[in-house]
This record gives structure tokens, C-alpha cells and sequence, in this order.
């Protein structure tokens, strides 16, 4: 039987608060109508459609692979044209939280990591994570584009990289202390405000923890429990803005939770090779097209449900 530590029940603990805490927020929120649930009028229904469910379900499977979701599902939604470009980032945040918190409550269970490193990086990513919902709420639709077709690159930047091997091989440390560790936590105060402009957390920080010696496994807890911690955080700030789409993110929860249970507990091994190098194509081609439309080059025409921009 499994025992856990006295600080892994102390942030499992915290984890289920914030998970239900967020929740409640969510709802009370989308009760008086915050939250863009449509293009159109009102009065429609606010379920998602099969579409924004698999899309949910596709990228936090492979997120809780270690790939990460938030450019996927960027992704995703630019190739689809699901969610107007300043509403994405909210989206994320709102509609990824639950099955992230998930994700945490898994690998901080499971995966023992130096109790001090734990949680001072986790800390850090959620005072970020607050700092940066509320600049990001408040910018306008060109800043949001310019912001996120940067962090899309970044991120193929970081996808690419791990295809080519150029990561750092790592020790075999669990823990951090003097300069490394003030280290980590600078950058990941750094990480979990950039998660708000829609720059997953987990690539970076799985180089971070190699960088500093530490075992890569022990990446896992750090960087799914700093998203887990910093996720309700941005994400209630945003479902109070109204910043974001219902829809999508409800879609985003409603195949999430299922994937992640798949990945976490069936999935032992899987061929991501050339996975990645299709999420280096898809991140540049949509940091691309968000560039061209933050500096002024013509955009096409959303289709579907969601209105031009």
C-alpha cells in the first residue's frame, strides 16, 4: 500500500479545495452570463459540441503524456476556428483546469520529489499565474495576438529541440537548495505568468528541473502540480472577466477528465516521435497566421459559430 508524505497529503489536500473552489466559481460566473457561450445571440444552449469535446479529450491526453495542451489546443482552435483569438487565452485557462488538477493529484501521489522544491516552485507558478491574469484580461485583442503568436513559437522552439535530443540529459537529484533553487523558482514565478498568454508550462520546466541536475522524472509532479495550483488561480480570474468561451471550455472539462484517466492509468508506453514534430508544424503555422493578424495582414473570415474578429 502506498503511504504518502505528510507534504504530498498537505497539497492533495489543497489541490481537491482549489478543485472545488474553482468550480464554484466557474458556475456562480456562467449563471450570470460570463463567459462568451456563443457567436450569436443569446438564449442557445451552452453544450459543447462533439467537436470542442474531442478536441478536450485529444489534447489532455497527450498532456498528461508530457506534451503539454495549451498550444495544441491553440492549436486546434485557430486551425478550426473554433475560438476568436482573444478569447483563447481564457479558454485555457478555464477549460484545462480541472483536468490538470487531476493530473496533479495523480503524479504528486505517486512521484516523491524533495518536499522544499515541491513546494517552493509550485508556489511560485501560482503567484505568477495571478500577476499575469490580470495584465492579460485587461490587453487589448492586438497585444493578445502578438503575445500568444511569440509564446507559439517558443513553444515549437521547445518542441523541436526535444525531437532533436538537445535537452539536457539530466541527474538524479530529487531536490534543489541555494542558488539552483532560487533559480527554479524565479523562472517558474516566470513560467506560471506566461501560462496566461497561452505558453504551456510543462516543456520549460522539464528543461529547467534537467538543467539543474535533477532527475527529469521528477519533472512530472513539479510541472503538472505548479499548473494544478496556478490554473484555478487564472482561470477564476478569467470566468469572472467573461474572457473566454463557454463552450469550448466546457468541452475542454467534458473530454479532458476521461483522457486523462486513460493516459494516467492504462497508457504505458507510446510512440510520440512523430507526434511532436506534427505539433512543431501546427504550433509555427498558428503562431504564424496570430502574428499576421496582431500586425495587420488580412484575416480570413471565421466559419462555423464564431464571428469575425
Amino acid at each position: 500500500m502506498m503511504t504518502l508524505s505528510f507534504t504530498a497529503q498537505i497539497l492533495l489536500g489543497l489541490l481537491v479545495l482549489l478543485a472545488l473552489l474553482f468550480g464554484w466559481r466557474w458556475w456562480t460566473a456562467a449563471r450570470v452570463g460570463q463567459g462568451r457561450a456563443r457567436g450569436k445571440g443569446s438564449g442557445e444552449r451552452v453544450m459543447p459540441s462533439p467537436l470542442r469535446v474531442a478536441i478536450g479529450f485529444v489534447t489532455n491526453f497527450f498532456d498528461t503524456l508530457g506534451i503539454g495542451s495549451f498550444a495544441p489546443t491553440t492549436a486546434l482552435f485557430r486551425l478550426l476556428r473554433v475560438v476568436p483569438d482573444e478569447l483563447i487565452p481564457g479558454t485555457l485557462n478555464v477549460g484545462h483546469v480541472l483536468p490538470t488538477l487531476l493530473q496533479a493529484l495523480i503524479f504528486i501521489a505517486v512521484i516523491d520529489v524533495d518536499p522544499l522544491t515541491l513546494v517552493t516552485m509550485l508556489a511560485a507558478a501560482t503567484a505568477g499565474a495571478w500577476l499575469g491574469a490580470g495584465i492579460v484580461t485587461r490587453l487589448p485583442k492586438r497585444a493578445i495576438r502578438v503575445g500568444m503568436g511569440i509564446a507559439l513559437l517558443a513553444a515549437s522552439l521547445l518542441f523541436l529541440l526535444a525531437n532533436l535530443q538537445l535537452f539536457p540529459a539530466g541527474g538524479a537529484a530529487s531536490g534543489l537548495r541555494g542558488a539552483a533553487l532560487a533559480f527554479a523558482v524565479a523562472v517558474n514565478f516566470i513560467l506560471g505568468a506566461f501560462m496566461t498568454l497561452g505558453i504551456g508550462l510543462y516543456a520549460p520546466c522539464l528543461i529547467l528541473v534537467s538543467m539543474l541536475g535533477m532527475n527529469p522524472i521528477a519533472a512530472f509532479p513539479i510541472m503538472m502540480g505548479s499548473c494544478g495550483f496556478l490554473m484555478p488561480v487564472a482561470g477564476s480570474r478569467f470566468a469572472a472577466s467573461g474572457r473566454y468561451d463557454l463552450r469550448a471550455a466546457l468541452g475542454l472539462l467534458m473530454g479532458g477528465v476521461p483522457a486523462v484517466l486513460l493516459a494516467a492509468f492504462i497508457v504505458k508506453q507510446l510512440p510520440l516521435f512523430w507526434l511532436r514534430w506534427l505539433v512543431v508544424v501546427v504550433t509555427i503555422y498558428a503562431g504564424i497566421l496570430m502574428l499576421r493578424g496582431a500586425f495587420g495582414a488580412r484575416m480570413q473570415v471565421p466559419r462555423g459559430d464564431v464571428e469575425p474578429l
